[in-house]
């Protein structure tokens, strides 16, 4: 500007000079004078920064909750945790997951070294859970420290490897690997109480991957696996009271939910909980039919029936064959049959009940209205109202095909979104030998399933690679925020993407696979990162790091205020 204020140069032509600037160049310019700071903050100018930055195709929308391209700049490059602030090295061995509770003030890990932790989230004056070999407490001040450590072997346990909280941060559900006679290995979740650290209960888990979950307050979910032939084999879910020790006779701990036919040698893993509810989603909610034409089921642990209280009865014959099976699956029948003939009965009676089996490589939905925690103490329908009376397994409401295979899962906030990390089959491959899948690729697909309409709304992502072989694929955790979804990767790296411009804004180094992450629920600019390398490690967003380090100002004591008073 000249000595009377007038510029020099018009709007247009610093416009144009900035846009030939980078976003950090415009902002010191803009430091100069008025008018070039007018201009820095041009809505235009930002747009264009926006996407030559970032790489974001034009043909995508800003956030619809955005005010401004300067705000929205400013959201992707100063709120994402990429500031590495502490480093965990109380466990021994490989960290395989991380949990927060829903109050974000605690946090539980699982590890190899066979322990659990737990700590308080990192936040000015509060303390940190986590579990571990020894009890130990840890305290914190703006740092993580240990709060409780509990060590499993002594329960035959080989290694820890899942942790959720319960819906009120009163419990701690954690899953593990469970060594048997003969060195056979199943699984095992503990419930452990969050107020005494006391191991309230325990129970079996099989196969060790479906890790289990909460569904209530005080009811998880477990699961078990049988065998009927050489690539047949019925997955059962379970519903468990945490609480074991109930003196009543009359009050169950454990009620059956659902018989899951697998096919092709799979298995059912990795069971979640979506809460339907949230989205208001009727079709994905399991409508209460008609209680005088819908069959009934009540299931009695104690007797070795299975009895129908309502519905057509079956044939003497296909009901004596579904008891007996039904027997065989819950450990009180031993088959007389070699496996091929008892794999062909089976395959007779699933022909005569029209039951829809799973796919391979598919996720499975299945939707639950009608679950009470009250019901856990009756002798009334729990689940499986869908099953016909003639039918042996139960149906699937919703098969998702991902065409690979699944190495990992997560819900969005509200529960609508599903992301799956995928590694893909090659294209038009096809299963002819269940024994002998395809090759799988090396990079890893995020892909995003919207479970009101179970449909995929997204593209895929290709930002970080696992090299492992078919038959050594781990399961890699994966956490969504509000804006933000982060997944660990064998590549040593932690990924964490934007929502809705589908694009790559961090990579966290660690020094060895990357196998859980997870934000905080209560606050997405802090997460958590869990690798191989035995450590965890905190991150921040740089504008928390920078509010944190921000000089405080001294506060002014009594007799300093009083003698600035008489002056």
């Amino acid at each position: 500007m000249d000595e009377g204020g007038t510029p020099l140069l018009p709007d247009s032509l610093v416009y144009q000079i900035f846009l030939s600037l980078g976003p950090a160049d415009v902002l010191a310019a803009g430091l100069v004078c008025r008018q070039w700071q007018a201009v820095s903050r041009d809505e235009f100018l930002w747009r264009e920064q926006f996407y030559r930055y970032y790489q974001v195709a034009r043909d995508v929308p800003r956030h619809p909750a955005a005010m401004s391209w300067y705000e929205e700049f400013q959201r992707l490059y100063d709120t994402v945790p990429c500031v590495e602030v502490q480093t965990l090295r109380e466990h021994t061995d490989q960290v395989l997951h991380l949990s927060f509770s829903h109050s974000g003030y605690q946090f539980a890990s699982c590890s190899k070294d066979c322990t659990v932790k737990q700590a308080p989230a990192p936040r000015p004056g509060q303390a940190i859970t986590t579990a571990a070999p020894a009890e130990q407490i840890w305290s914190n001040d703006l740092t993580i420290s240990l709060l409780h450590s509990a060590d499993m072997r002594p329960y035959n346990w080989s290694y820890t490897q899942f942790s959720q909280f319960n819906k009120d941060d009163s419990l701690l559900l954690a899953s593990g690997v469970f060594l048997g006679p003969h060195n056979s290995s199943s699984g095992e979740i503990a419930v452990i109480s969050l107020d005494s650290f006391a191991l309230l209960s325990r129970v079996r888990n099989k196969p060790y991957d479906v890790f289990g979950c909460w569904l209530t307050e005080t009811s998880l979910i477990s699961g078990n696996l049988h065998r009927i032939g050489d690539i047949t084999s019925c997955s059962v879910l379970w519903l468990n009271n945490a609480f074991q020790d109930v003196e009543s006779e009359n009050v169950n701990v454990v009620k059956r939910l659902f018989k899951i036919q697998n096919l092709n040698a799979s298995t059912v893993r990795t069971v979640m909980v979506a809460d339907c509810s949230r989205f208001d989603s009727p079709d994905l909610l399991l409508e209460a039919g008609d209680p005088a034409t819908s069959p009934c089921r009540i299931f009695d642990l104690g007797s070795d029936n299975e009895e129908v209280v309502a519905g057509p009865a079956p044939a003497h014959a296909k009901e004596g064959l579904r008891h007996f099976l039904d027997r065989v699956l819950e450990g009180r029948a031993q088959p007389q049959l070699s496996e091929r003939m008892l794999e062909t009965k089976v395959a007779e009676l699933l022909a005569q009940g029209h039951t829809k089996p799973p796919e391979r490589s598919a996720t499975g939905a299945k939707s639950i209205k009608q679950i009470l925690p009250h019901q856990m103490t009756t002798a009334g329908p729990v689940l499986g109202e869908g099953r016909g009376s003639d039918a042996f397994f139960d149906a699937l409401d919703h098969v998702i095909d991902i065409h690979g295979h699944i190495i990992g899962m997560g819900l969005s906030p509200d529960n609508r979104y599903l992301y799956v990390n995928s590694r893909a089959w090659p294209n038009g491959a096809v299963v002819a030998d269940p024994m002998q899948p395809p090759p799988i690729a090396e990079e890893i697909d995020l892909l995003v399933f919207d479970l009101k309409t179970m449909r995929e709304v997204r593209r895929a992502l290709r930002a970080h690679r696992a090299y492992t072989p078919n038959d050594e694929c781990f399961f890699i955790f994966l956490d969504v925020s509000r804006d933000f979804v982060a997944s660990g990767a064998e590549d040593r790296h932690g990924y964490i993407w934007d929502r809705h411009y589908n694009i790559c804004l961090a990579r966290l180094r660690h020094e060895d696979v990357v196998n859980s992450v997870v934000f905080s629920p209560q606050e997405q600019e802090l997460l958590l990162t869990a690798s191989d390398d035995a450590t965890i490690k905190a991150w921040r967003s740089p504008r928390t790091m920078r509010v944190l380090q921000a000089p405080r100002p001294r506060p002014r004591t009594f007799f300093s205020w009083l003698a600035s008073q008489r002056r």
